[in-house]
């Protein structure tokens, strides 16, 4: 019995045809020689089967590359003692190329274990990179503290590097970590020194401000603690507990002086405006003068202007009308006397009439310089007029 790849002999010898000849694979003794070569050709069958399976795998990417090279060259290799009936030169075919289509794979393989293993270290580099940037310039303490950490974990995810390469990195990073730990701990160790020596100098300006506050000298305290303001926001700050508990001293220590004072300066103008009720009672009083009797009247006047003077401050506003008013009532008196005596002396002595005419031309001098408000104009008419007074006999 005879087929296309492989016949069986009489004996029941089973042979598969190849390019070098016949090769005995079995036998067959079991009865028909058909279903005998149908047995072998199974089993070629099977045989390009399991070949058929590493190609779907390999191309699928299910499949190692690695494995499937050697599985490929043990079937290849057991294709001169395989007893099949079937073409072995085409599963010889198509195993060689099915190794070659593994080779290429691994190489790939290779390739890209490769490719991923320059990017993980590229990556492991751009950390480090930046963990060196932020220990040599970062002022960002919290910021980059918290930044610092992330790497690490970041660090963790990053696969597929030598051990060699790895380490070297981590030691550039762990040497970055440091200097970024110890530029810090220096910042804040400078920083506790700044902090220690504000406080000292704010606790000063509280002791200062605390010490002022008691004072009634306003003015000048008041402008003294203004200073201190000054001078407190120009100092650098202490740390927040204590920049927080000086401040709440200090401005307490403000408060109560200012308070203190707007307290004395309400009382003050609450007198004052009592002073000012009482002395315009008093200046309509010395308006209201019954002049028929000037001597009388310039008697009652001088009474009158020394009630005035102790009234005491008037608010300032108030002043100069108050000033002009008494003034007017003092003129007046005084013109009702001066009339009065020249009456009764200037047709008996001229002379006298001639010291009183010119007494009323400096006091007539007088209200005018008064009026223009110019000190020096007023002090030179008030000199003239006590000069002219002083020649009239009393």
């Amino acid at each position: 019995m005879a087929s296309q790849w492989g016949r069986i002999d009489d004996d029941g010898t089973v042979y598969v045809k190849t390019s070098d000849g016949e090769r005995v694979v079995g036998s067959w003794q079991a009865g028909d020689p058909d279903a005998g070569l149908a047995y072998y050709e199974r089993r070629y069958a099977d045989l390009a089967t399991e070949i058929e399976l590493l190609e779907s795998r390999l191309a699928s990417g299910a499949g190692d590359a690695k494995a499937t090279w050697n599985q490929a060259g043990a079937l290849q290799d057991s294709l001169a003692d395989a007893s099949v009936v079937g073409d072995l030169a085409a599963l010889d075919t198509r195993l060689r190329a099915l190794r070659e289509a593994a080779e290429a794979k691994m190489a790939e393989q290779v390739r890209a274990r490769e490719q991923a293993r320059t990017e993980a270290i590229e990556a492991k580099e751009r950390l480090v990179g930046e963990a060196e940037q932020i220990a040599e310039s970062s002022t960002s303490w919290k910021a980059s503290g918290d930044r610092m950490r992330a790497i690490v974990d970041e660090w963790k995810q990053i696969k597929g590097i030598d051990r060699k390469t790895d380490e070297a990195l981590w030691k550039r990073y762990a040497a970055a970590r440091d200097a970024f730990g110890r530029r810090r701990g220096t910042h804040f160790a400078q920083l506790d020194t700044e902090r220690t020596a504000a406080k000292s100098a704010k606790e000063a300006l509280v002791r200062r401000a605390e010490e002022l506050s008691t004072s009634q000298d306003w003015r000048d305290t008041a402008a003294a603690m203004k200073d201190l303001m000054t001078e407190w926001k120009a100092a650098p700050r202490a740390s927040r507990a204590d920049e927080d508990a000086l401040w709440t001293r200090f401005r307490a220590a403000q408060d109560a002086f200012f308070a203190a004072r707007s307290a004395a300066f309400a009382e003050r103008d609450a007198g004052e405006v009592a002073n000012l009720k009482a002395k315009e009672e008093i200046v309509t009083e010395a308006e209201s003068l019954d002049l028929s009797d000037p001597r009388r009247a310039q008697l009652l006047l001088r009474e009158i202007t020394g009630r005035y003077d102790k009234a005491g401050r008037v608010p300032r506003e108030s002043v100069r009308r108050l000033e002009d008013r008494m003034r007017a009532a003092e003129q007046r008196v005084r013109n009702a006397v001066d009339t009065q005596w020249q009456q009764s002396n200037r047709a008996s002595n001229p002379f006298l009439a001639e010291l009183q005419a010119r007494l009323t031309e400096a006091e007539a001098k007088l209200e005018r310089a008064r009026a223009s408000g110019d000190a020096a104009r007023i002090a030179k008419a008030e000199a003239e007029v006590a000069q002219r007074r002083s020649l009239i006999p009393s």
